[in-house]
Formats: C-alpha cells, sequence, structure tokens
C-alpha cells in the first residue's frame, strides 16, 4: 500500500518469507578473509539477492531468513549477521521494517522505499563526517581508533563501527592494515556534505515511541498504576520487545516511570501531561529504584570484601582471585570483579598485571553500618511504617 509521499506500507501476512535453503549454497570463505566477517557475509548476501532477483528465484518484498537461521548457517554470532545486514542496507539491497523483518529491495530502483525514522548509525554518520572537517583531517590522514572516536562523537562503540563501514562503502575512509589482525580507518577524500538536519536530536524510532507510550499512560493509566509487560506493549504500539524496553528505560530516566523488581514491574509514578490524577503511592516513596537494588547486591558484597580487609589483610597483601572468591562467596564472577571495581575506585584496591600481578591492598577501610532502602514492599507493612514514623 502507498502513501501519496511514494512510500509503501506492507503488511506481513501479504508478504513471503523466504526459507534459509534459498541460501545454504556457495558459503563465503570466512577462514580467509581479509575483511570483517560481517562485511564478507553482507558481500555474499548481496550478491545472493541480486543473482536471485535476476533468475526468478526470489523477488522484491520477500522477506529474508531470521538472523538466528543465518547465524547457524554461517557459523558466526547473530551481531555479525545484523552488521552485515545493515552494511547490504545502505547499499540498497534490503529495507528493515518494524514488526515484519527485513525486506529484498529492488536495488536498481530507488523511487519506492519503506518508511524509515532516522537512526543511531545515521546520526554517528553525520558526527563523524563532521569531525572529520572540523579537526583538519587531510586525504591521506590517519583516523583515531573506532573506540576513541566513539568517545569523540559521543556514540556507542559498536553503533560507530557501524557508521565507519557506511562511510567505506561510500569511498569517504577505507580500511589499511597494519598487520592481519590490526587495522586503521584513512580518510580517502573531503568531498561530501554533512547532512545539517541530521544531528543527535534528530529523531529515532525510540523518540517516537516514547512519544506514543506517553500518550498511552495518559490515555490508560494512573499514578500507582503497574505498565503492561514489554511484550503486550510491543503488540499494542507496533514496536520491538528492544524498542520498547529502550522507551521505557527513556520514561524512567525522566521521572514518569519507576522500575521495580519482581512482580512489582514497573509503575506510573508521575503523568506524561503533568496532571494529578491521584496521590503517589506510600510503597513507591520508599522504594528504591531498580538500578539502586541491582547495586545494591554489590554493595553488600563490597561490604562483605571491606570487612575482610579489615579483620585479615594488611596493606600491600594480595586479595585471592576473582575466581576464588566467586567459589569461596557462592556468587558470579561478575558481581565480585564489580565489586572490586567499586572498591579500586574507592582507593582501597589496586590491580596489577604480570605474573605477579594480582589484587593488592592499598587501603585499610572503615567497617560501619549502612541503611538500605528497602528492595520489595508490601503496601501493608508500608502503611504501618507511616504510622511509625508519625508517632
Amino acid at each position: 500500500m502507498k502513501s501519496k509521499d511514494n512510500y509503501i506500507f506492507p503488511k506481513k501476512s501479504d508478504l513471503i518469507q523466504l526459507e534459509i535453503s534459498a541460501f545454504d549454497s556457495e558459503l563465503p570463505d570466512l577462514k580467509n578473509a581479509e575483511e570483517a566477517k560481517s562485511i564478507v557475509i553482507g558481500k555474499w548476501l548481496a550478491q545472493r539477492i541480486s543473482k536471485s532477483l535476476e533468475n526468478g528465484k526470489i523477488c522484491v518484498n520477500n522477506i529474508l531468513p531470521s538472523k538466528s537461521e543465518f547465524a547457524y548457517l554461517l557459523g558466526v554470532s547473530i551481531g555479525t549477521v545484523q552488521n552485515a545486514i545493515r552494511y547490504i542496507e545502505d547499499l540498497g539491497y534490503v529495507e528493515s521494517k518494524q514488526c515484519i523483518g527485513t525486506l529484498v529491495k529492488n536495488y536498481k530502483n530507488k523511487s519506492v522505499t519503506i518508511r524509515k525514522l532516522t537512526s543511531k548509525r545515521d546520526l554517528a554518520v553525520e558526527a563523524i563526517k563532521r569531525y572529520i572537517l572540523t579537526d583538519g583531517f587531510k586525504v591521506g590522514s590517519q583516523l583515531p581508533s573506532s573506540r576513541t572516536i566513539a568517545t569523540i562523537i559521543d556514540f556507542s562503540a559498536n553503533t560507530t563501527s557501524l557508521a565507519l563501514e557506511y562511510l567505506a562503502s561510500q569511498y569517504i575512509i577505507c580500511r589499511r592494515y597494519k598487520n592481519p589482525k590490526v587495522c586503521t580507518w584513512v580518510v580517502m577524500t573531503l568531498d561530501f556534505d554533512v547532512e545539517s538536519s541530521v544531528r543527535k536530536n534528530s529523531e529515532t524510532l525510540v523518540d517516537m515511541l516514547v512519544k506514543d507510550m506517553e500518550d498511552y499512560i495518559n490515555a490508560n493509566l494512573k499514578i500507582g498504576d503497574k505498565m503492561p509487560s514489554h511484550s503486550v506493549l510491543a503488540q499494542t504500539l507496533k514496536a520491538s520487545i528492544k524498542s520498547v524496553h529502550d522507551a521505557l528505560k527513556v520514561l524512567i530516566d525522566k521521572g514518569i516511570l519507576l522500575a521495580r523488581r519482581g512482580r512489582y514491574g514497573t509503575t506510573v509514578v508521575k503523568m506524561p501531561n503533568g496532571s494529578m490524577q491521584s496521590l503517589q503511592k506510600m510503597e513507591t516513596s520508599i522504594f528504591a529504584p531498580a538500578k539502586d537494588t541491582a547495586f545494591y547486591h554489590y554493595e553488600k558484597t563490597q561490604n562483605y570484601i571491606k570487612r575482610m580487609i579489615a579483620q585479615d589483610y594488611e596493606i600491600g597483601d594480595k586479595l585471592p582471585s576473582i575466581m576464588e572468591l566467586s567459589q569461596m562467596l557462592d556468587l558470579s564472577p561478575n558481581t565480585i570483579r564489580k565489586a572490586f571495581q567499586n572498591l579500586a575506585k574507592e582507593g582501597y584496591l589496586v590491580f596489577s598485571r604480570g605474573r605477579y600481578g594480582g589484587t593488592f591492598v592499598i587501603d585499610i577501610p572503615e567497617i560501619e553500618s549502612q541503611t538500605f532502602k528497602w528492595i520489595a514492599v508490601n503496601p501493608q507493612y508500608a502503611k504501618e511504617y507511616q504510622n511509625v514514623e508519625e508517632n
């Protein structure tokens, strides 16, 4: 179905999803490839799509098999397949459509497309372009590492890598190898335009979903009500569960929602339109936010390690390894690692690498009692708590 703006809005029920068997021959050689696996897979997919379109084995608007099927077929991660699909999407071979999948496009015909909001990668592409032009780079100049660029333009490392790959596909930069495992990016041309309209504050899919979710809350909920599950919201708002999750995080940061663990779920604590439809429930006012309850577990571990240091160790002593403490305390290594990192930030521990490395004590902590917010609150307990406070 087309709109007056020449966009197409297909329905999944009207489309055909391709079987993975259509792609199981002439697999790409990933072992001896000089380029990133995602690029090799992307070029292989582009070749297969163009050849299959020509011989009529597939048609425009057919849906590609799932990413997990491609990952199993090629023996790579789903993330690698995702990057490969984004690569060929930039080249015009496919188009991703929310709640439908990845559709085959007629890459020779640019007149009809599927409407899509600005992606984070698009924003990162324009940010890197501005960085190249304003920071004095010349043709042949070597760019910093992708992680350094990510920090400079304030995007995630993965989004920045995708943006760099796109710029390489446009021959603005190219990959140059220092050795078989290490490569750098080099500027190939400065003859490109920067889209002034595409800025960090450009509307993305999550931005649009946040607005839809605010409208949903205003129309259906009041303060103290629990939000529906991610899957219900995804079905109601016609979005993916991942997009719903990201939109909920935005509303939590804005103070509209309060995330609580377990059966308590995510609760409305402020109406998006500013109206006061009901008073905030007492149990939400003394309930620790989800990020605090997560830290509470690490903090308990930290306090145990602090007591252990104060009682049994001196400055310069080496602590047991993360794995040893993990087995000793029956906790995951990740929990011990985060507790160590927090104690290092507080100035009690230092890490050293090498044969004689490890985690060493550089200061003895003072042990003191600490009060924590409740992690789970029954409304009846909250009422009793209020009565005690008033008396």
